[in-house]
């Protein structure tokens, strides 16, 4: 195997199955030596398969790639160190972490558990913290290194009864941009990407109306492998340039998402009082209010 990547150490974190796999997979046919790390559980996080990640990393070997499956949890500090450290006893160095581990406890808003809610915080946020801040100090002694992190137009745009995963996956865009921006001197870059695909992570999308129906058809056509090609690159030299940035795959499709700046201003020289904002804001900020839409309703056209 060769390509981009010849030479090059990744670790992929969520890598048993879905998007992970397919990264972890394209990774190696671009020439990395990868690190495939899951520990093998449900969508909602209980125990399914804890060979998972060997099975990937196997099947890697048998194509004539070099891989190694790795078990440990990105939601604690010591095995998030361990799992780096399985890089650098594996193959020597680290060069590039992909933080896509992931589980889902879904609920509204209002019935949303505690528990629910810090589960997901717990591999989401917490978990790229972790592995990213282990793979930092090799970073910032080699002077080189990148950063890819799994968002979701989910907490890009919004959807229902995920407030914990939109949490996580927009704070995840926060944590990657702090990472290009501390890390820059170190020529560490630190980008994003929203990935478009079937997966665990999709398949729970209720199909309760006709339009969620046709809308989980659609993305049964994006398959994980789509989103490989688009890692490939950030984690190569070829992208020295691109740092802080947020993309997103689908299908034969790639995007610049926007991110936040000023829109609009008011200015006041006397300052504002709560009944002159009632006056003025809603008339001069209305028509650029962001609107309370879900992913589906930005990404309304067919994938290509």
């Amino acid at each position: 195997m060769g390509g981009l990547l010849e030479g090059k150490v990744a670790i992929v974190t969520g890598a048993g199955q879905g998007v992970g796999r397919a990264v972890a997979e394209g990774l190696a046919t671009e020439g990395a030596k990868v690190v495939v790390n899951d520990i093998g559980v449900t969508l909602t996080g209980e125990s399914e398969n804890p060979s998972a990640a060997e099975e990937v990393a196997a099947g890697i070997r048998d194509r004539g790639g070099e891989a190694v499956g790795n078990r440990e949890s990105v939601s604690e500090p010591d095995t998030a160190l361990r799992i780096v450290e399985d890089a650098i006893d594996s193959f020597g160095r680290i060069d590039l972490v992909v933080n896509n581990a992931g589980i889902l406890r879904d609920a509204i808003f209002h019935r949303m558990a505690p528990d629910q809610w810090q589960a997901v915080i717990d591999v989401h946020l917490k978990g790229s913290f972790l592995v990213s801040r282990a793979a930092a100090q090799h970073f910032r002694q080699q002077e080189s290194g990148a950063f890819v992190h799994m968002t979701s137009t989910a907490g890009l745009i919004g959807n229902f009864g995920q407030a914990n995963y939109m949490a996580a996956k927009l704070g995840i865009v926060g944590l990657s941009r702090a990472i290009a921006m501390d890390m820059q001197r170190f020529g560490v870059r630190s980008n994003c990407i929203a990935p478009f695909a079937w997966s665990r992570m999709v398949s729970s999308i209720p199909t309760e109306t006709e339009a969620d129906k046709i809308r989980v058809a659609k993305l049964k056509q994006m398959t994980p492998e789509k989103i490989a090609p688009m890692v490939a690159f950030l984690g190569s030299d070829a992208a020295k340039g691109v740092s802080g940035q947020v993309f997103a795959v689908r299908n034969n499709e790639v995007f610049l998402m926007s991110q936040p700046r000023p829109v609009r201003s008011l200015h006041r020289g006397e300052g504002w009082t709560a009944a002159a904002l009632a006056e003025q804001l809603p008339g001069a900020f209305g028509p650029s209010l962001t609107p309370l839409e879900r992913s589906a309703d930005v990404f309304s056209w067919d994938p290509v």
